[in-house]
């Protein structure tokens, strides 16, 4: 799936999604990655959500987000008990949807001028 461009000014933009990965600037990433509109960590841990732990939310933490999201693969799978704790403790909006969705979300949110933090996984 191909988005739109948007003409924000966003260093970094989802620009397709499909099963081999998602297009970051029309790359793409194969592995879990985090992103926001101006920083990109692509060698971001864990690689499977099942890796997750709530220590790996630091990195999300570190970008100063207004909303979180978390692409959780093909699939919409809820983390432990742990880390939804934990983003709950932060009071940041955060959102837990498959990866698709959270890519055309990111999008949406971005788009707004919001300084929105997503993790996401491929599988």
């Amino acid at each position: 799936m191909k988005f739109a461009e948007d003409h924000n000014d966003a260093q970094f933009k989802i620009t397709g999604y499909d099963a081999q990965g998602i297009y970051i600037n029309g790359r793409l990433f194969e592995r879990s990655v985090l992103l926001s509109p101006m920083h990109i960590i692509d060698d971001w841990q864990p690689e499977i959500l099942a890796e997750l732990e709530a220590e790996h939310l630091d990195s999300f933490y570190t970008l100063k987000p207004e909303v979180i999201i978390l692409g959780t693969g093909a699939k919409q799978i809820f983390p432990p008990a742990e880390i939804l704790r934990r983003l709950t403790q932060e009071k940041i909006g955060f959102e837990i949807m498959d990866t698709q969705a959270a890519c055309r979300t990111f999008n949406i949110i971005m788009a707004e001028g919001r300084n929105v933090v997503a993790g996401f996984f491929i599988s």
